[in-house]
């Protein structure tokens, strides 16, 4: 079966020579639905993990990360979102290794990595274990060294010389793509099938998705759905126009700068009640992302200990609770404490797994609580006055039987709570507490919290 997988792929490789225009004819004799069914129904109830690759091990190779799928299942981690792992261009490159963004083949596997066979059996044994794959993809730009610069460079945009420029001056390794070209628009969503039809992806991360047209992303979210349905597509972006007939999810990067600013003491419980009702306004089956951490942030805006100190785990359990998907990156569940290096090998420490019991938990509170799904299916989000509502948020989510109140002090300085709602009655269970008893909570319910401290109460199923 491999050997038939392979040469599958060496022929797709092949067909990828051939000249754009005889795709593009190719292409343009199949029907186009414009009927799509997304999100697709098991994302309601998923999360997402970032993969490093390069970072992940010692060897830095899709192998020796394959190790981990096992425990990462068992963590309940359901989609995987695999950083760029195609060969990286070498002109201009920034660093020893240079940048997974800076792409010189998008239809191969870097040789640093392994090869599309190890690509394959990994997908493979994620489906096996019940995860799904996403690759991190990135349509604004390629290499200076990629194919398309050397043999279309009608591909780029040029600066007042004529010369292949850079999308962002900083970006000085890549090359910035010209999206007023259809043949260069029907190539890149040939290369993003490609790796749908080869290792049965599951759909795709997409980089700087704001930079790159929208109606793009809808046609490539059309022609890949004819090669599988359901797939599972995130914008790097916040641009809520993204979401029509192209993304399920985007960034929760206003909710992640707010509470980082809380974290500095800079802003408070107010700023996070302001970005939810913002909110509102956009299309009720969009998800947002949420998260503490992921590979930009810990590169260039210092470690997660460095951003948020004392408050992290409360940070990590809003993003859990709220209505969206929470994000973990590579070492969260090793309680990585460094910034890892993004142009040259920096390797993650898994000697010890000190957070992944608080991971866990908090994955199956999400998977098992309907409150807690994603978008329109998740339950309703009820303010609850608490007598410290600059510095304490808490909250109901519920939907049927499903019922859970979140109480976090997001201050360095201990509160005293005093919560009057008729949401709060019922029998409930103190979750992170596991001996302890349950209890019958009244309309009126008074506790004491540490700096940072949070509860969350899962209620007794009716």
């Amino acid at each position: 079966m491999k050997k038939i997988i392979l040469f599958t792929i060496c022929f797709c490789i092949f067909t990828n020579t051939l000249s754009s225009q005889a795709r593009i004819k190719s292409m343009s004799k199949t029907k186009v639905s414009k009927a799509i069914a997304y999100p697709p129904s098991w994302a309601y109830t998923s999360n997402i993990y970032e993969v490093n690759i390069r970072q992940y091990t010692p060897e830095g190779t899709i192998n020796a990360f394959s190790k981990h799928l096992q425990r990462l299942s068992g963590m309940g981690v359901e989609i995987l979102w695999v950083m760029p792992i195609q060969p990286i261009g070498v002109k201009a490159r920034k660093g020893p290794l240079g940048s997974y963004y800076s792409i010189k083949d998008y239809m191969s596997v870097n040789p640093e990595m392994g090869s599309m066979e190890d690509w394959i059996d990994m997908v493979n044994e994620a489906h096996r274990l019940g995860m799904k794959v996403i690759l991190d993809w990135v349509a604004n730009h390629t290499a200076f060294d990629h194919y398309w610069a050397i043999n279309h460079p009608e591909y780029y945009n040029k600066d007042e010389k004529g010369n292949i420029k850079s999308p962002v001056d900083d970006w000085s390794d890549v090359a910035d793509l010209n999206y007023d070209n259809k043949n260069m628009r029907e190539a890149m969503i040939l290369n993003m099938k490609f790796w749908v039809d080869a290792s049965d992806l599951d759909g795709f991360r997409c980089d700087m998705a704001h930079m790159v047209p929208t109606d793009f992303w809808q046609d490539a979210r059309r022609q890949l759905e004819l090669a599988k349905t359901g797939l599972f597509m995130l914008a790097e972006t916040e641009d809520q126009a993204l979401h029509n007939e192209a993304f399920d999810m985007s960034y929760g990067w206003k909710m992640h700068h707010v509470m980082v600013d809380i974290a500095k003491g800079e802003k408070n419980v107010n700023d996070i009640r302001q970005v939810l009702k913002e909110l509102e306004t956009w299309p009720p089956n969009a998800f947002h992302m949420y998260f503490t951490d992921n590979h930009d942030e810990n590169s260039w805006q210092k470690s997660t200990f460095e951003r948020f100190g004392g408050s992290l785990d409360a940070f990590t359990v809003l993003t859990f609770g709220l209505n969206g998907m929470p994000l973990i990156y590579s070492g969260q569940e090793a309680n990585n404490k460094k910034t890892l290096r993004f142009f040259d090998k920096d390797t993650i420490d898994f000697s010890s797994f000190p957070k992944q019991d608080f991971y866990g938990k908090l994955l199956k509170l999400k998977k098992t609580q309907p409150a807690l799904m994603h978008g329109e299916r998740g339950g309703e989000y009820i303010n609850i006055a608490n007598g410290a509502d600059e510095s304490v948020l808490s909250f109901v989510r519920k939907k049927d039987n499903s019922k859970i109140l979140f109480v976090l002090n997001l201050s360095s300085k201990a509160q005293k709570v005093n919560i009057k709602s008729n949401e709060i009655i019922g029998f409930t269970n103190d979750y992170f507490e596991s001996e302890a008893k349950p209890i019958e909570l009244k309309d009126s319910y008074s506790l004491k919290l540490k700096p940072w401290e949070y509860k969350v109460y899962v209620y007794k199923t009716q």
